[in-house]
């Protein structure tokens, strides 16, 4: 899928484990019973204790300390979705050696199922990439201190609700969900 994302610093320092160790770890660790309704039907959270990555938390608060150090820009995921505006701290300004950014206490994976990443693909013109069968995929992997769902960003929000032929899930905006956003969002940001 090509939403899937596994943290650049997943793994270990002191490792050379692999995606397919991830999956491992992560498939012992999964039971249906664990699964927390996503926002929509065909999307699941697993949170699983991060003890076993070096990921790091990639959303701070946004302070008078650091608001100088926001950015924007206009990205997409891939060339066939339509780029939004995405503001985020740059992480080479808010990490240092001396100062890194804190391990999170847990991962947030973000599935959807077989049937809706099949959709998206096909939406996509990525047919090829319909060749898995297990019933859910992980789409995103959120690094964060939080055992429960933080609010999605306004603009992904969006993204979804232009459709699958945009790059989103076809799910219509909800101006209430959408407010609980904007209330996180506009005090914190990701980083990048």
């Amino acid at each position: 899928h090509p939403a899937t994302a596994v943290p650049y610093d997943w793994r270990r320092r002191d490792s050379s484990n692999t995606i397919a160790e991830f999956e491992e770890i992560v498939n012992s660790r999964y039971s249906e019973s664990e699964l927390k309704d996503g926002y929509a039907p065909f999307c699941k959270h697993i949170f699983v204790e991060n003890d076993f990555t070096d990921a790091r938390v990639n959303v701070l608060p946004i302070t008078k300390e650091n608001e100088h150090l926001l950015r924007s820009k206009y990205e997409a995921r891939n060339d066939k979705e339509l780029p939004v505006l995405s503001r985020y701290f740059q992480r080479e300004l808010v990490e240092t050696e001396s100062s890194p950014l804190p391990v999170a206490k847990y991962l947030d994976l973000i599935l959807y199922s077989r049937e809706q990443i099949n959709k998206e693909n096909s939406a996509m013109d990525n047919d090829e990439r319909n060749v898995e069968t297990a019933p859910w995929g992980i789409v995103s992997i959120k690094a964060q201190d939080a055992d429960r769902e933080s609010p999605m960003t306004p603009i992904t929000a969006m993204r979804n609700a232009l459709g699958k032929e945009e790059g989103g899930s076809g799910i219509p905006l909800e101006r209430e969900s959408y407010m609980e956003a904007y209330e996180y969002w506009k005090d914190h940001a990701t980083v990048s």
